[in-house]
């Protein structure tokens, strides 16, 4: 069983941030029980495409759960929502800031009713300041950052990346909290409330830029897939059409890739026998690369940096991703149930523990299909009254 079996978690969220966050958890063995909206469950069970009439998108987002539907509209659903938080561990939320307060469900009020509850709140611009209450997504967060502007080619307009990788970095920042608070609660007692947003989370990802701005007054370009602070770093063309990425700045790997490519005229040239120079004079030092890089092919290529420690991999499609061995042995490609859609594949669990194995304890659920187990399991009611509050739209 996960470490974290035994610990209660109710998942409000929508989308990415939220939902990968608490996905999380309950991969860690906590018994994580979304709440959607009766009937058609959250938004992201319409986005395409649909398999066995549900989200590959909500899929990967929602492994380990368990489904219930409540409408947080309604005062009785509100109110149920409180009674479920009163046997609960953690709650995960990214609505608006603000929108809890309006249920009658706010951090204060939650707290009285549980001391240990430990909230965690996501949103888009932060809790507070003068544009909190906007809407915000990972793509917004990308271009308000400043993230976008330093992604693409250098001729070309900024752009986006190719997944959501603020919406990423925003759950594992809140999963940490998360853990912190846990951590804060075995010592106290008490709970408290984690918040995170996007656009904090995006500028954890700038790097070097906010300083190299504010003390050097550089703004940082875009260098397509070279690395900005060394070189040779780049994709580079093989023999059999297909591209190699290949790190190889800092004096220590280049002279492993100046043997590895038998090129020794390049370490005698004074525009390359510093890191800087390599640098000021990355073109010229490129197109003495790529001619060695075009008489070869891509594995070859990969074999022969592995064989001197110079990092290197072929840039590849996901069609070749889903075979990689490397992957398939660690287990990294898994399969789980989907109650219609069958076996689903998707990624497998990125952190190991040495005394504890991660495992699938629930497939994707359906919506709302433990509504009436949850219900009963966490504050006894029975079928009856959950056939009422049926009827009565309220689950």
């Amino acid at each position: 069983m996960g470490p974290l079996q035994g610990l209660k978690v109710l998942d409000l969220s929508r989308y990415i941030a939220g939902p990968y966050c608490a996905m999380l958890l309950g991969d860690l063995g906590a018994d994580v029980v979304k709440v959607e909206k009766p009937e058609t469950g959250e938004e992201t069970r319409a986005i395409e495409p649909l398999v066995g009439g549900d989200s590959l998108f909500v899929m990967v987002f929602n492994r380990n759960k368990k489904s219930i539907t409540l409408n947080l509209r309604d005062p009785q659903g509100q109110k149920i929502l409180r009674e479920l938080v009163s046997e609960s561990d953690i709650l995960v939320e990214n609505f608006r800031p603000g929108t809890m307060e309006k249920m009658g469900c706010g951090w204060e009020v939650l707290h009285r009713i549980n001391s240990r509850l430990i909230m965690a709140s996501i949103s888009g611009y932060g809790h507070d300041g003068p544009i909190s209450d906007r809407p915000c997504f990972d793509a917004v967060a990308q271009a308000a950052s400043g993230l976008m502007s330093m992604t693409g080619d250098p001729e070309g307009p900024p752009t986006l990346m190719g997944t959501t990788v603020v919406d990423h970095t925003t759950a594992l920042h809140t999963t940490l909290g998360v853990l912190a608070a846990l951590q804060a609660r075995n010592a106290t007692g008490i709970g408290q409330l984690v918040r995170s947003n996007l656009i904090d989370s995006a500028l954890s990802l700038l790097m070097a830029a906010i300083p190299g701005y504010q003390l050097l007054g550089e703004e940082p370009g875009r260098f397509g897939n070279r690395d900005r602070f060394g070189a040779p770093s780049n994709s580079y063309k093989t023999l059999d059409g297909a591209l190699v990425q290949i790190v190889a700045g800092g004096d220590a790997r280049f002279s492993r890739f100046v043997k590895a490519t038998k090129l020794s005229h390049l370490a005698k040239d004074p525009r390359f026998s510093t890191s800087t120079g390599r640098r000021e004079n990355v073109d010229a030092l490129e197109k003495e690369i790529e001619s060695w890089m075009l008489l070869r092919t891509a594995s070859e290529i990969v074999e022969i940096m592995a064989q001197h420690s110079v990092p290197c991999a072929k840039v590849v499609k996901i069609s070749e991703v889903v075979e990689d061995p490397q992957l398939r042995h660690r287990k990294q490609i898994i399969e789980i149930e989907h109650p219609q859609a069958g076996k689903i594949p998707m990624h497998g669990f990125v952190t190991r523990l040495s005394d504890n194995d991660l495992s699938i304890r629930h497939s994707v659920p359906m919506v709302g299909q433990h509504t009436a187990e949850v219900l009963e399991d966490w504050i006894g009611y029975d079928n009856e009254v959950v056939k009422t509050l049926k009827n009565k739209q309220v689950v």
